[in-house]
């Protein structure tokens, strides 16, 4: 017997978050919603004033993520985010909050 290769190819979401994401909670929220949904990557406040954001899975948790991402922490207020797709490269072990970049 042989080990079923999934059907649902991970994919990479890259995504930079602009408003009043910084000094929110919009990281530890991002990371929360990205643990939950069994994601890996990372999240990181950027200087000038967004937020980055890096993540893989299924198509079906990057989209949960990015809704989450859209709606942000009750603290905050996302005013506009550009996302990007790309193939996972398995690089992440868990998803983690970055420092500045």
């Amino acid at each position: 017997m042989t080990d079923s290769i999934p059907d649902t190819p991970q994919k990479r979401l890259h995504a930079i978050v602009s408003g009043r994401v910084q000094g929110v909670g919009f990281r530890y929220f991002t990371q929360q919603q990205a643990v939950k949904l069994g994601l890996n990557g990372w999240v990181r406040n950027r200087w000038n004033g967004t937020v980055e954001v890096t993540a893989e899975g299924t198509q079906e948790q990057l989209e949960t993520l990015l809704q989450a991402i859209r709606r942000g922490p009750r603290t905050g207020t996302t005013q506009e985010v550009k996302s990007s797709w790309k193939v996972a490269t398995g690089e992440f072990q868990r998803f983690r909050i970055r420092r500045t970049a």
